[in-house]
C-alpha cells in the first residue's frame, strides 16, 4: 500500500488473480483500504506461450489489463452471509459424497456377505437397512458373520451421523438463504440448496453483474455465436461459467417441466416448431436466469433503499 501511494495515488487500482481463491485474502484486504479491485483472468495459453511463465511477467500483464480498460469484472464479495452459506455447502456437499460412498461400500459387502446374513439384509429399504445394521452385536470376531456384522455396524454408524450432519447443515442453510434472500426463495422450483448455489455465484454484490446477459455468462447459459463463413445465425452452447450455478438452473427446469403448466406449454409450442429437448431445456435455462436476476435486482435496489 505504501509503495502504490507513493505514486501520488491515494486510492489505486489493483488487478488481483485469484480473487476467489489464493487472491482472496489480499483482495479483501484491498477493499478493506478503499482500493478498487479488478479480477485479472488467466493469460490464455497462447499469450503464455509467446511470452513465457514468471511472476514478474504475470504481475506485469495483470498491471497493464487494469491500465488498458480489458480487465474491468469487480470481483465477487462473500464476506457477509453468502460467505457462510459458501462455508456450509462446502460441508454439505462433502457429507452427502461420503454418505453416498458408505450407501454403497454397505451393498457391496451385502452381496459378498454370509448367505444367511444376506438373505436378511437384502430384501430391507435404505432406512430399516441402516438402522439394522446399527442394532448388529457381532461379539467376538471370530468367524466371517462377525466380522462382516462389525463392518456394516461400523459403516452404518457412520451413515447415521453424517444424516444428523446433514440435516443440521440444511436447516442453517435453509436459515440463511432465507435472510440473504427471501424473494428467490419464493420462487417455484427453488429451494435452499438451489438457492444456496445461485447466491454464492453472484456473491454478496450481485450489482457488479451489469445486465441479465452477464448474470447468464457467468451462469453459462448465454448462447454463443458458432457461425462462419458458409453459416450465418448459428449459435453453440456455452460450456463455461459457473458450473454449479448451472446446475441449480437446471434442477430448476427440470422441476418445472413436471408440475409447471406454463412450462409444458412452452415445451409443447417449442417441439411442435422442430426443437429437440436438449435445446428446449437451454432455452428453459436462459429464461430461469433472466427471472432470478431480476429478483435479486429487486432485492439490491430494496436493500440500499432500506
Amino acid at each position: 500500500m505504501r509503495w502504490a501511494q507513493a505514486f501520488g495515488d491515494e486510492t489505486p487500482r489493483f488487478g488481483v488473480e485469484g480473487t476467489g481463491a489464493y487472491g482472496a485474502g489480499l483482495a479483501r484486504r484491498l477493499r478493506g483500504a478503499g482500493c478498487t479491485v479488478i479480477e485479472i483472468n488467466r493469460p490464455n495459453r497462447q499469450t503464455r506461450h509467446a511470452h513465457g511463465k514468471s511472476d514478474p511477467i504475470d504481475a506485469e500483464a495483470a498491471a497493464r489489463a487494469v491500465l488498458s480498460g480489458e480487465a474491468s469484472s469487480i470481483p465477487k464479495s462473500d464476506e457477509a452471509r453468502v460467505g457462510m452459506i459458501r462455508t456450509l455447502r462446502v460441508a454439505r456437499r462433502s457429507a452427502i459424497q461420503s454418505t453416498t460412498q458408505i450407501s454403497n461400500q454397505i451393498k457391496g459387502l451385502i452381496v459378498t456377505a454370509p448367505a444367511e446374513l444376506r438373505e436378511q439384509l437384502r430384501p430391507l429399504s435404505n432406512q430399516a437397512l441402516i438402522e439394522t445394521l446399527v442394532a448388529f452385536r457381532p461379539g467376538p470376531i471370530t468367524t466371517p458373520m462377525a466380522a462382516s456384522k462389525m463392518t456394516l455396524r461400523s459403516l452404518a454408524r457412520r451413515h447415521q451421523y453424517l444424516g444428523v450432519e446433514i440435516a443440521t447443515l440444511n436447516a442453517e442453510l435453509e436459515r440463511l438463504t432465507q435472510e440473504a434472500a427471501p424473494q428467490l426463495c419464493a420462487i417455484k422450483g427453488i429451494g435452499p440448496d438451489v438457492a444456496g448455489a445461485l447466491l454464492v455465484a453472484v456473491g454478496d454484490n450481485p450489482d457488479r453483474l451489469r445486465s441479465e446477459a452477464s448474470f447468464a455468462h457467468l451462469c453459462g447459459v448465454a448462447p454463443l455465436p458458432a457461425s462462419s463463413g458458409k453459416t450465418t445465425g448459428r449459435h453453440r452452447l456455452n460450456r463455461g461459467g459457473n458450473r454449479q450455478a448451472n446446475n441449480a438452473l437446471w434442477r430448476i427446469v427440470i422441476g418445472r417441466l413436471r408440475w409447471h403448466q406454463p412450462t409444458k406449454d412452452y415445451v409443447a409450442r417449442r417441439t411442435a416448431e422442430g426443437l429437440s429437448k436438449k435445446e428446449i431445456i437451454r432455452c428453459l435455462k436462459r429464461y430461469v436466469a433472466r427471472e432470478v436476476f431480476h429478483v435479486l435486482v429487486a432485492q439490491t435496489e430494496l436493500a440500499e433503499a432500506a
